[in-house]
C-alpha cells in the first residue's frame, strides 16, 4: 500500500483528464472512443508509433529531471527551455568547429559542451538567489528570452550556410553523430530519429537517483529544500546548495542537444523545441519529483505528442489540440492536490 500511495494522485489525475476531455470530444462532436482508440493505438503501434514516442520521451526526460531536482532544493525552473537551447547550441558549435576530430573525441566534447552550457545558463539564476535573494522564477524566464534570442543571432549572422533559408547551423561534422536505435534493434527502421540519448536519459535518472539518495551533496540539497533555517542550523551553506542544485538542473536540460543535434537533425535549428522545458514543469510534477516518476510521466507524454499527430489528421473535428487540453487539466488536477506544496521563495538567500 505504501508504494502505490504516491501513484494514487498521478492516476487520478491522468483519469480525470481523459474523463474531462471525452467530455469536451462530445461537445464538439466527434466519438472520444475512436478518438482515444487513435491517439492511445498511434503511439503505441510498432515500430513507429513506439519509437517516436520514446524519441518525444527523450528530452522530456531530461528536462523533466532538470525541473525535479530544483524542485528538490525549493527552486522552481521555468528556464529549463533556455538552458537547452544553449545546450543544443554549443553541442552543434563543437561539432561545427572541431568538426574533423574523431568520432571518440568529438562526441563525448560535444555532450560535455552541452551540459557545460546548460549548467552556466541554471548557475546564472542559482547564484543571484542565494547571493542577493532574487527570485528564480523571474530569472530564468527572462534568461530564456536572453538564450533564445542569443542563440537566434549567432545561427543568423555567423553559422549559417550561406544562401540557406532555414535559419539552422552549418551541419556538424559526421564524427559527431551519435548511433541511432535503428541500426542494432531488428525492425526499428533508422528513419525514425531515436538514438542512444534514450538511453543517456534512462542513466541521467538513476544518477540523479543516486546523486540525491546516496550522496552528501543530494542530502544537502533535499534538507535545504524541505527547511532551509534548519538545514543552515544544521551546517550546511544553504547558498552554494542553491547554485549547485540550479548548475545541475541546467546541466540535465542541456542534454537535449545531445538527441537534438547529434542524433537527430546534425545541426542546431532555431526554434527546434515545441516547449520541451515549459512541459517539463508538467512532467517533474505528475512524477512527484522521483526520477522513476519522471521517467514514466515523460513517456505518457511522449505518447500523446506522438498521438496527437494523427488526431489531427484522422479526426473530423478534434485537433491535436487535444493533447494540451489533456496536459493542462493533469496539470490542474496534480497542483490541486499536494504535489505542488514545496517552498517555492519562501527564503531571501543562504550562505555562500
Amino acid at each position: 500500500m505504501k508504494i502505490l500511495r504516491p501513484l494514487a494522485m498521478p492516476l487520478a489525475a491522468i483519469a480525470a483528464a481523459f474523463i474531462l476531455g471525452a467530455v469536451v470530444v462530445l461537445m464538439i462532436g466527434d466519438d472520444p472512443i475512436e478518438t482515444y482508440a487513435l491517439l492511445i493505438g498511434s503511439a503505441l503501434s510498432w515500430p513507429d508509433g513506439i519509437g517516436y514516442t520514446l524519441f518525444y520521451a527523450t528530452p522530456l526526460i531530461f528536462t523533466g529531471l532538470a525541473v525535479a531536482l530544483a524542485l528538490h532544493a525549493g527552486l522552481l525552473n521555468i528556464g529549463a527551455e533556455g538552458q537547452l537551447y544553449m545546450g543544443a547550441f554549443a553541442a552543434a558549435w563543437v561539432g561545427i568547429t572541431f568538426a574533423g576530430w574523431p568520432g571518440w573525441a568529438l562526441i563525448p566534447a560535444a555532450m560535455i559542451a552541452s551540459m557545460f552550457a546548460g549548467g552556466l545558463w541554471g548557475a546564472i539564476p542559482g547564484y543571484l538567489k542565494a547571493r542577493f535573494g532574487a527570485h528564480e522564477v523571474i530569472n530564468t524566464i527572462m534568461l530564456n528570452f536572453i538564450a533564445v534570442a542569443l542563440t537566434n543571432y549567432f545561427v543568423q549572422y555567423h553559422y549559417r550556410e550561406p544562401g540557406d533559408a532555414i535559419m539552422q547551423t552549418r551541419e556538424i561534422g559526421e564524427g559527431a553523430h551519435i548511433t541511432r536505435l535503428g541500426e542494432f534493434i531488428p525492425g526499428l527502421p533508422t528513419r525514425i530519429p531515436l538514438s542512444i540519448a534514450f538511453f543517456l536519459a534512462l542513466l541521467a535518472c538513476a544518477a540523479v537517483w543516486v546523486f540525491l539518495r546516496k550522496t552528501r551533496w543530494g542530502y544537502e540539497i533535499r534538507a535545504t529544500g524541505a527547511n532551509p533555517a534548519a538545514a543552515e542550523y544544521g551546517g550546511i551553506r544553504t547558498g552554494r546548495q542553491i547554485i549547485l542544485a540550479m548548475t545541475l538542473s541546467g546541466a540535465l536540460a542541456g542534454m537535449v542537444g545531445i538527441g537534438e543535434v547529434l542524433g537527430y537533425r546534425y545541426r542546431f535549428y532555431d526554434g527546434f523545441s515545441p516547449g520541451y522545458g515549459f512541459t517539463a514543469i508538467a512532467v517533474a510534477l505528475l512524477g512527484r519529483r522521483h526520477p522513476v516518476g519522471v521517467l514514466l510521466a515523460a513517456l505518457l507524454f511522449g505518447a500523446l505528442i506522438r498521438g496527437g499527430l494523427f488526431v489531427d489528421i484522422f479526426t473530423e473535428k478534434v485537433s491535436k489540440d487535444l493533447v494540451l487540453v489533456l496536459q493542462a487539466i493533469i496539470i490542474l488536477f496534480v497542483a490541486c492536490g499536494s504535489a505542488f506544496r514545496f517552498p517555492f521563495g519562501k527564503r531571501a538567500r543562504g550562505k555562500i
